[in-house]
């Protein structure tokens, strides 16, 4: 389904980013990538959709080698990769609506998408989608007038109506509270699951990130230190990703969840 060969990227500065990470998703399934800032993880998304230029590597997608495309191949491409973003990237100015069906603008004409006229099916699934999401009655609301979480709500809704074959998220819950931040861990969730997509979430929460996961990614210094489930994620995992510290009481552990 989705696959990543050896991924490098050196800056011109000579910082090596990725440092040749393979990681192979072969079903729908929540992937958190933990790692301290710094890492590398930012980096690993952007260049799975190459909104950065990986130096070297392959990048697979259905079988699609997306590191190859270039000008209208790579636009179509990208349609099929959801992004969700730390600062939600949503245009301030517009309503909810209207930044929702944004993610439907490579599936329209040009004069369509310069009027915003999207056709009748687009919109009734954006109202079906923001309603899952908890903000029916809320698409004529500026952007602007949101709250964190419910930006980052119309972010999910704009990823999730391209269509895509894989979510890629970039730390959803920064800056959120912590109940905002479960809810919308909650909703990524249960949406890729839905739609039986895969979906890679970089997130700082340790706890948060194992809770939601089916599999745990850990990325130290651009290479990849760690790949299983959340169940094996021992002190002695997060001293290799993050270094020495007691971590005893950050690691959700599994025989609390069966209490």
């Amino acid at each position: 389904m989705f696959s990543v060969k050896n991924l490098v990227k050196t800056y011109p500065t000579g910082q090596h980013a990725l440092k040749g990470c393979s990681v192979d998703i072969d079903k729908a399934q929540i992937v958190s990538i933990f790692g301290p800032s710094g890492a590398g993880k930012s980096t690993f998304i952007r260049c799975i959709n190459r909104l950065v230029e990986p130096t070297s590597g392959e990048v697979y997608l259905d079988g699609m080698e997306i590191t190859g495309l270039k000008g209208r191949e790579l636009h179509k491409a990208r349609r099929q990769m959801g992004m969700i973003f730390q600062e939600y990237n949503l245009i301030e100015r517009l309503t909810v609506m209207e930044n929702v069906l944004s993610g439907r603008l490579g599936y329209v004409g040009f004069l369509q998408a310069m009027f915003r006229r999207f056709p009748q099916e687009y919109v009734n699934e954006a109202f079906d989608l923001l309603e899952r999401v908890g903000l029916k009655g809320y698409h004529n609301q500026r952007a602007d007038a949101l709250s964190g979480g419910q930006r980052q709500r119309v972010g999910i809704v704009r990823a999730l109506i391209q269509h895509p074959k894989i979510l890629l998220v970039d730390e959803p819950t920064s800056g959120l509270d912590p109940k905002t931040a479960m809810i919308i861990m909650q909703l990524i969730a249960d949406l890729a699951k839905e739609k039986g997509i895969p979906a890679i979430v970089n997130i700082h929460d340790v706890a948060l990130g194992q809770q939601y996961a089916d599999r745990i990614i850990g990325l130290t210094e651009g290479e990849v230190v760690f790949d299983g489930p959340p169940s094996k994620v021992t002190a002695e995992t997060l001293t290799q990703i993050y270094g020495e510290e007691d971590w005893s009481k950050t690691i959700r552990k599994v025989e609390d969840e069966e209490d």
